[in-house]
């Protein structure tokens, strides 16, 4: 995308830096059991809460997959990425029952957008793992 774009949802803060990337059309955070947490602005809300739906089926059935070829029961996915003639979905975990996923066009730099994607996944996880604010009782009378 040529210019930031403002995202919806509490988590969409991490979705900018990546809809910086060139050749990025849509981002989305969501959990792992498919409900959408932030959204880049491109998606109407419809398109939003199915990728997020997709996102957790996709992860399960990758999971499954690698499982059926390894005997590995629960096998820790570093990423999945699907590629069709309209571009790349690319999908990673992002901490405890979260994930992100986002689609760019075909002539995308995947190298750079999986770099990114990571940048991103360790900002997000930092910032759900932060401790709660705690009253400053000395500024009190």
């Amino acid at each position: 995308m040529s210019a930031p774009s403002p995202t919806t949802g509490d988590l969409a803060w991490v979705l900018t830096p990546l809809l910086e990337l060139p050749g990025v059309q849509h981002a989305v955070v969501a959990t792992g059991d498919g409900l959408i947490e932030g959204a880049s602005p491109g998606l109407d809300r419809a398109s939003g809460e199915r990728v997020a739906a997709m996102t957790a089926t996709l992860h399960a059935a990758a999971r499954a997959f690698t499982t059926a070829f390894t005997d590995v029961e629960n096998p820790q996915l570093a990423q999945t990425v699907v590629e069709s003639d309209l571009g790349f979905a690319v999908v990673v975990p992002a901490g405890n029952n979260t994930t992100l996923a986002l689609f760019a066009e075909p002539g995308a730099k995947l190298g750079d957008i999986a770099y990114q994607m990571q940048v991103q996944v360790t900002a997000l996880t930092r910032a759900m793992h932060a401790p709660a604010r705690q009253p400053d009782t000395a500024a009190r009378p």
